[in-house]
């Protein structure tokens, strides 16, 4: 389980792109493929790290991270965005515990830091 991150994108291409990268490296992966149904996979699998799209259909990533803190307050969630980490909804979030908002493209290094990182974290069941 300390393993496990949740990837939840829009962009399947992503998706699967994030998902190669992290299993190559040994890491659980689970996906989703908008804000709602990420919340969800949350309360199923609790995983280590969330990486998780900013505009996404349904409910956006900055809405599903409010939920998932709601959840768990010590949720280890990012956010990739395509717009500027300094708009004001992404400091917002930070003030609330999100680790970090990131600008797309996410690279492969950063990818891994982040989740050699946070699978270190024991989840509290």
């Amino acid at each position: 389980m300390g393993r496990t991150v949740l990837v939840v994108e829009d962009d399947v291409d992503l998706v699967g792109i994030y998902k190669e990268i992290l299993e190559l490296h040994d890491f659980d992966v689970e996906t989703a493929l908008d804000g709602e149904e990420g919340v969800k996979k949350f309360i199923e699998i609790k995983p280590a790290l969330v990486i998780m799209d900013g505009d996404m259909p349904i409910l956006d990533g900055y809405q599903a991270f409010k939920q998932i803190k709601e959840i768990d307050q010590n949720a280890n969630v990012v956010i990739v965005t395509g717009f500027s980490e300094f708009e004001p909804k992404s400091q917002d979030a930070i003030k609330q515990g999100l680790i970090k908002v990131i600008s797309k493209p996410l690279g492969v290094d950063e990818l891994l830091a982040l989740a050699k990182k946070y699978s270190q974290i024991q989840i509290e069941e």
